[in-house]
């Protein structure tokens, strides 16, 4: 018999459809004639395998699937129980004034965040003129008769500001009075508004801001709004010669306008401690609703710093050169205002 010629087939079932094929025509599986009595020579079939991929040495390890949105939930739970067992547990650190950074990121911020963003969606122009490192001190006009243009200032450098620097804050003697108030500004990185803290926290490599108007800003009639009120003597500026520190003038404007103080009950507030009693179109007379902020539009721009490094240890004692310098500081912050003003189109949009 001949030998048996191999013809490959997709499958089992052609395969077997051929053989039979060819034994009702009367051939053998090669397609040669069979003799009569001969039996048909049948073939082992071979199940077929796929063809299996080259494997490449330069391949590496498959990379795992991207988690699911649940994941970033999961996560967000795991670092808040996290923040939670260290609070209690007492596993966080604070420095000599109190300042507790990572209470200052988680909640403080997340709190004032919102308020920055969507309540005064507050514009921020000049953030390059703030250092990537080392200290310096930033200088601002002051208003609002509530102290939220220190707040927003806060927020504004460290949400807008590439190395994501923390301002520190100089606070009057009232703010560490108050019960409450007192732990929260400690918490935030605020400290009394002195020369002794302001210099070490400047020769540390810390931002620092001051509002040299102090409640004499603050605490203006509405008819005075922006328009600057003197300065003081001066501290500010000896304090950053003595930490060879620049000073970068701040403006902002739109804090005006969150509480216009149209008079001032002086009997009331001499009996409360507080330098002023502030009277405006919604407070009292609307009660605690007449306690939320107008929402005005804020722009805060900074200025071009102005060093100190260059002037010699003996510069911080000279009173010619202290008023000088303040008074540079003083009209830069105020021709910003102005010209700000001028570009603004309205206080509320």
């Amino acid at each position: 018999m001949a030998d048996a010629k191999v013809i490959p087939f997709d499958d089992d079932r052609s395969r077997g459809a051929a053989a039979k094929g060819a034994a009702r025509r009367g051939r053998g599986p090669g397609g040669g004639a069979r003799r009569k009595g001969e039996p048909v020579a049948v073939r082992e079939v071979r199940p077929l395998q796929q063809p299996q991929p080259e494997s490449t040495p330069e391949a590496g390890p498959k990379e795992p699937a991207e988690p699911s949105q649940g994941g970033g939930w999961e996560r967000k739970i795991a670092g808040g129980l996290a923040f939670l067992r260290r609070r209690i547990t007492g596993d966080y650190d604070v420095d000599e004034f109190g300042y507790d950074e990572e209470l200052t990121d988680q909640v403080l911020m997340s709190l004032l965040r919102p308020i920055a963003e969507k309540y005064f969606r507050v514009e921020v122009k000049g953030i390059e003129n703030i250092p990537s490192d080392g200290g310096a001190l930033i200088v601002s006009n002051h208003s609002g008769t509530l102290p939220l243009d220190g707040l927003m200032l806060q927020v504004a450098v460290h949400d807008n500001h590439p190395a994501d620097r923390h301002l520190r804050l100089l606070a009057a003697d009232l703010v560490f009075m108050l019960p409450v108030v007192n732990e929260l500004a400690r918490k935030a990185g605020h400290t009394l508004a002195c020369a002794e803290d302001a210099q070490r926290l400047l020769e540390n490599g810390e931002l620092v801001g001051v509002m040299p108007e102090g409640f004499k800003g603050i605490g203006k009639p509405f008819s005075e709004r922006y328009k600057l009120q003197r300065f003081g003597r001066g501290g500010f500026v000896s304090t950053a010669l003595r930490a060879g520190t620049p000073i970068v003038p701040c403006s902002i404007v739109g804090a005006e306008e969150i509480y216009p103080m149209v008079g001032n009950a002086k009997t009331l507030a001499r009996l409360l401690g507080f330098p002023y009693f502030p009277i405006t179109p919604t407070f009292p007379w609307l009660g605690p609703l007449g306690a939320v902020p107008l929402p005005t539009k804020w722009t805060i721009q900074f200025g071009e710093p102005i060093p100190t490094d260059g002037y010699p240890p003996e510069a911080a004692e000279d009173p010619m050169l202290m008023f000088n310098l303040t008074d540079q500081v003083r009209e830069q912050i105020q021709h910003t205002l102005y010209k700000l003003l001028v570009q603004r189109r309205s206080v509320f949009f």
